[in-house]
């Protein structure tokens, strides 16, 4: 729709409007609604010049997505950047405490017994026989209609899932874990917006992956045991959910790369 500029439009208007409010000659009688044609007549113009001049030659209901969207995907590369600074520099503060640990004797003593609580604090790359998790959102999202339809939670998977498995598999006697291929310390906290998942500050979709280092054995029995995971097994069942155990014979679990600052932590009692 094009709109004409706002003083002529008026004009028009107002002079359309006047015309139909004068009495009409002769014996025909003015009906009722043609006294208020002009009126809406009038209001019309009123919203269109109104709704001309707010536009000024732009679309009022803009489609912003592309915009968020194209925020969305800066900030993520913005990070990622950000994220490979960081491990540079861990890098050169690492090699220059080396460096130091040659010459000075308490700085030595510090890093033998930091290296010697890498590998339990998942500092270090673990490789060895284990078991990968599978969690999966259902395909009859949207699918189904009617009054005994599933809802959309029952077809997704949640945080508390996630949670149930990897709780069941430290049970089960994991070593090492990871989750979409990112290490898992105890500083680690999964946590789910909508259908997706947060870890360390990345974004996953489903299906989500776990794989942790073990005796598969033991962490299937585990799995078995665990409420959690087996009242996610029964909506397997019920609303057609992903779930998929695999023994790996030779796996490996990346160290962990990210900050280990804490800001905050109690002693366990």
């Amino acid at each position: 729709m094009e709109y004409t500029t706002g003083a002529p439009s008026w004009r028009l208007v107002l002079r359309r409007a006047l015309g139909g409010l004068r009495p009409r000659r002769g014996t025909q009688r003015t009906r009722g609604w043609s006294a208020v044609v002009p009126l809406i007549a009038l209001a019309a113009g009123l919203l269109f010049t109104t709704s001309a001049r707010t536009a000024d030659g732009t679309q009022l209901r803009d489609d912003r997505r592309p915009q968020l969207a194209q925020v969305i995907a800066d900030k993520r590369e913005r990070l990622k950047a950000r994220e490979k600074t960081a491990a540079s520099l861990r890098a050169e503060v690492d090699a220059d405490s080396a460096r130091l640990a040659e010459t000075n004797l308490p700085v030595k003593e510090a890093r033998d017994k930091a290296d010697a609580l890498r590998a339990q604090a998942g500092f270090t790359a673990l490789a060895g026989p284990g078991l990968t998790v599978s969690l999966n959102d259902s395909p009859r999202r949207g699918t189904d209609l009617g009054p005994n339809a599933p809802e959309n939670d029952d077809l997704v998977v949640h945080q508390g899932d996630v949670q149930a498995v990897v709780n069941a598999m430290w049970a089960g006697g994991a070593e090492a874990m990871s989750i979409m291929d990112v290490r898992v310390i105890s500083t680690s906290a999964v946590r789910c917006v909508g259908n997706t998942l947060l870890l360390h500050g990345q974004v996953f979709s489903p299906p989500f992956k776990i794989t942790a280092i073990g005796e598969p054995t033991a962490m299937r029995q585990a799995l078995e045991s665990a409420e959690g995971v087996q009242q996610f097994r029964d909506a397997v069942a019920d609303f057609g959910l992903g779930y998929t155990e695999t023994v790996e014979r030779n796996v490996t679990v990346r160290a962990y790369d990210g900050s280990s600052d804490l800001r905050s932590a109690r002693v366990a009692e």
